[in-house]
Formats: C-alpha cells, sequence, structure tokens
C-alpha cells in the first residue's frame, strides 16, 4: 500500500512538473516552432501529448487543474491557428524573427504568411534596422496604409516601405487638339516650371504628333556548329516561308502579340535574331519573351543542331545605349512638332528665333556629335521622360533607350521670325498595363491623362497615346529650355527654384561645426 502511495506520489510530482515546465517554459517555443505553412500542429507533437494523456488516465483518474490548463492551450493551438493568416497573429514579432533566423520562414515571404502584408513589411524592417550603420535610419521611410497586395509578385521584392516622390503638374498641353494636364514626379527643382512654359508657349497653335511605328523587341542569341550553318538558318528565317512558321508560332502565344519583322545577323556560329511585335497596350517585354522563347523551340525543330545560347543576346536592345534602336527603332516611334509664333518667342519665351536656331545646332546637333552620343540630339528629353515614367508606372530604367531624341529647330512664317521645332522619337518604351501601372497613385496619373488601363476601342490606344504626350511633353521642355540657354537665364533660374534653403548643418545627424 505504501509503494502505491509512493508511485501515485511520484507520478503526480511528474505530472505537475510537466504541466509546470509545458506553461512556463515549452508553450513559447511549441509556438514558436509551429510551421506557419501547415500551421496545425505536427503528428510527433500529437502522438506526445496523446503518451502523456493516456499516462495520465492510468496514473490519476483525476485531472489537475493545472492538467485542464495544458488541454485549454493545446485546444487554443489547434482551433486558433488553422490557417496560415490566422497562425501568423499567435505569433509575437521576436517569435517571428526567430523562425526566420532558424530559416523556418523564407523572408522573403513574410508578406503572405502574415496576416497583413504591412505586418510582414514591418517585421523585416526590425530585422534590418540593426545591421544598418544607424538603427534609426528607417524612421523616416515610410511603410503603413499602402496596398502592399499589389506590389507582391508584381513590382518589388523584400520591401521594407515606399518612396513619397513630390509630382507636379505641368499644362495644359495642347498635342492634337487635346489639352492635357501631365503629371511629372521628380525631385529636380525648375522641371516642371520650365516645361510648363513651354506648355504655355505652345498654347496658340498646339502641337501635333504622329506614330510612326510600333514594335517591342527581343532579340536572342543562338549557335550552330558553323559560320556556315548559321548562314543556313539566317537564310531561312529571312525568307517567307521560314517567317511564316515562325510568325504562326510566335502569335499563338497571346491575344495581342503579333510578330511584324525578323532581323537576323550572323557573327561567326552566333545568330542574332530581333523579334519585333506589337504588344497592344502593355509595354510587352514579357509578352514578347515568351513568344520568342516559343519561337526558338520550333526554330530547333528545323535545325536540331541549334542551341539557344540566351533569350536576350542584347540586340534588342532593353536599357542599354544602341545604335539599333535609335536607327531601326523599339517600342513607340513617334514624331511631334509644332510653330511657335515670333511674339510668343519673344514674351513667353524671353529670346529670338535667330538665337534659338544657332543654339540648337551647335549644342543639339554639333555638340551631341563631338560626344559620339547615340540619339543623344536633344537638350534634355530624359529629364521630361523620366518624370513621366516614374508618376506613371513605367519602368524608369527604359528611359536609357526611350529618351532617344533629336530636336530640330528652324527659322518660318512670312519674315522668318516664327521658329518651327520638332522633336522624334523613335524608341519609346511604354504601356498603360501591367508593371507598375497596377498601382493607385501610378493609375491616378494614367487618369489624368486618359489613359489608364487597357483601351476599350482597339488594342494599343492608349499606350500609343501616351508616347505621343511624352514626345509633346519633352518638346516643350526642349523649348524652354533652349530659350533660357539661348538668353542666359539657365543658371540664374536654377539659383532660384533648384537650391535646397535648409541650412543642412542644422539638420539632425549631419555634421556641425559645433560638433566637430
Amino acid at each position: 500500500m505504501i509503494t502505491m502511495d509512493i508511485e501515485q506520489v511520484i507520478t503526480l510530482g511528474l505530472a505537475l512538473l510537466l504541466a509546470v515546465k509545458y506553461i512556463f517554459f515549452e508553450q513559447t517555443e511549441t509556438e514558436s516552432t509551429l510551421s506557419l505553412k501547415n500551421p496545425i500542429t505536427s503528428p510527433a507533437t500529437v502522438q506526445k501529448k496523446q503518451v502523456e494523456h493516456c499516462c495520465r488516465m492510468e496514473s490519476v483518474p483525476e485531472k489537475t487543474p493545472k492538467e485542464c490548463k495544458v488541454e485549454d492551450v493545446s485546444s487554443k493551438e489547434e482551433k486558433g491557428i488553422a490557417t496560415t493568416t490566422q497562425g501568423a497573429q499567435y505569433l509575437s514579432d521576436a517569435e517571428v524573427i526567430k523562425l526566420v533566423n532558424a530559416k523556418h520562414i523564407p523572408s522573403y515571404k513574410l508578406e503572405s504568411m502574415m496576416e497583413s502584408p504591412q505586418r510582414g513589411v514591418a517585421i523585416r524592417r526590425q530585422m534590418l534596422a540593426h545591421k544598418l550603420p544607424q538603427s534609426s535610419a528607417l524612421l523616416n521611410l515610410p511603410y503603413k496604409n499602402y496596398n502592399y497586395s499589389l506590389v507582391m509578385g508584381a513590382c518589388c521584392e523584400n520591401v521594407i516601405g515606399y518612396m513619397p516622390i513630390p509630382v507636379g503638374v505641368a499644362g495644359p498641353l495642347i498635342l492634337n487638339n487635346k489639352e492635357f494636364q501631365v503629371p511629372m514626379a521628380t525631385t529636380e527643382g525648375c522641371l516642371v516650371a520650365s516645361t510648363n512654359r513651354g506648355c504655355r508657349a505652345i498654347l496658340g497653335g498646339g502641337a501635333h504628333s504622329r506614330i510612326l511605328a510600333d514594335g517591342m523587341t527581343r532579340g536572342p542569341v543562338v549557335r550552330m556548329p558553323s559560320a556556315c550553318d548559321a548562314a543556313e538558318v539566317k537564310t531561312w528565317l529571312d525568307s517567307p516561308d521560314g517567317f511564316k512558321v515562325i510568325k504562326d508560332t510566335f502569335d499563338s502565344t497571346s491575344r495581342f502579340a503579333r510578330l511584324g519583322r525578323l532581323q537576323t545577323s550572323v557573327a561567326g556560329r552566333n545568330l542574332y535574331i530581333r523579334f519585333q511585335s506589337k504588344t497592344g497596350d502593355a509595354m510587352g517585354m514579357n509578352m514578347i519573351s515568351k513568344g520568342t522563347e516559343k519561337a526558338l523551340s520550333r526554330l530547333q525543330e528545323e535545325f536540331p543542331e541549334l542551341h539557344v545560347l540566351a533569350v536576350s543576346g542584347n540586340f534588342c536592345t532593353d536599357k542599354k545605349p544602341a545604335a539599333i534602336n535609335w536607327i531601326e527603332g523599339r517600342g513607340k516611334s513617334v514624331v511631334c512638332e509644332a510653330t511657335i509664333p515670333a511674339n510668343v518667342v519673344r514674351e513667353v519665351l524671353k529670346t529670338s528665333t535667330a538665337a534659338l536656331v544657332e543654339v540648337n545646332i551647335n549644342k543639339n546637333l554639333i555638340g551631341s556629335a563631338m560626344a559620339g552620343s547615340i540619339g543623344g540630339y536633344n537638350a534634355h528629353a530624359a529629364n521630361i521622360v523620366t518624370a513621366i515614367y516614374i508618376a506613371c508606372g513605367q519602368d524608369a530604367a527604359q528611359n536609357v533607350g526611350s529618351s532617344n531624341c533629336i530636336t530640330l529647330m528652324e527659322a518660318t512664317g512670312p519674315t522668318n521670325e516664327d521658329l518651327y521645332i520638332s522633336c522624334t522619337m523613335p524608341s519609346i518604351e511604354i504601356g498603360t498595363v501591367g508593371g507598375g501601372t497596377t498601382l493607385a497613385p501610378q493609375q491616378a496619373c494614367l487618369q489624368m491623362l486618359g489613359v489608364q488601363g487597357a483601351s476599350s476601342e482597339y488594342p494599343g490606344k492608349n499606350a500609343c497615346q501616351l508616347a505621343q504626350i511624352v514626345c509633346g511633353t519633352v518638346l516643350a521642355g526642349e523649348l524652354s529650355l533652349m530659350s533660357a540657354l539661348a538668353a542666359g537665364h539657365l543658371v540664374k533660374s536654377h539659383m532660384v527654384h533648384n537650391r535646397s534653403k535648409i541650412n543642412l548643418q542644422d539638420m539632425p545627424g549631419t555634421c556641425t561645426k559645433k560638433a566637430a
């Protein structure tokens, strides 16, 4: 009898110790090691609890209050952590960070695995802060109240916030007898004001624009066993029959992609093929890459020894200065023109037609030639292109090719005192659907211009209209900057509008003479 009492006491004591250990030590660890992908308690854990329950049933007929508490907690885990988002809310930020550090949660999946994407961003900021030179560095980078669901899987990864950029408006821009208020996102003082002045100069007769060509490109590189074999493939692709085979395959990959042209070039055993296709209202790089990949597979059926080195062989060319884009075009090729009366040149632009023509020849034409420029025969087309691209959700890096522009000026009118100006831009890479155009602020800017989303009339209309607006705004910007240069006002205007009035020595975090 005494032996039985001792065994019962020992068993009861062990049960109490296990309960106390679970409540005070293992509860947090158990919750932390739960997988958010499969938040239901793992089989091993379930088995362990079942064994403990059986032992308690055999040893102790009545449950202690603490054992009841254990059962309540287990039930709460099983019911509350039923889904990923529900499971996340039961873990503290510190516990989630431990799971990330232990490789149980991929850091790049924090937004999708938390109960809200914003919490995932906040946790990533906490993890990053102590790795920075100043742990407070992120305080002024906002992250709250943003729709991250539109960003995930589309615009950015490892998000730690968003960058507010001032957005100004230039206009009205009179283009093809329509008025446009043009949004420009920039931190360069004078840019919006200068472009706005150019728009004022165009007000009288307005600007007129046309689309010259429309076709996004992708230029893969393939290799054959010999240069003669590569030449044979080129000959086949250049033939009507070969083009038709490739076109049928390419066009089958999309409702909008329509192969318009193939350009081929041989370099030894390498063959470079430039696919050019319309892509509707999308900028179209993903669309045309998909079609190119399938077309190459079909080409390999004709030439089994063909080896695809890369789906992009820099024959496109994307985001790099290239003569092929300047000569052959890429995306939307646009021309825009306007005639500025002599009185407007004098009163609004504060210069003369003769001075403008002379500066344009010696700066934009001869100066750019002396510099060996490719597509840079302009004053500052990239300024306007980039500002509109950032505001309207475009790929800002594509300003490299999209800013290709030649600005021409000449005297016109009865007395040769009026100014004729044109801007020709052969490679504006632009779209109104996909990418950053899905974000709400960028959609607002597209709506300002009446080109948000896909056109309901015919594919590509909105994207072409946006390209014409870009070219027209570039023309306005060219007018104003060239006038400032001709009149000698450039430095003065920048001293007024492009210099910060903040005393940097008084700003927090900067070295001051006193601190030194």
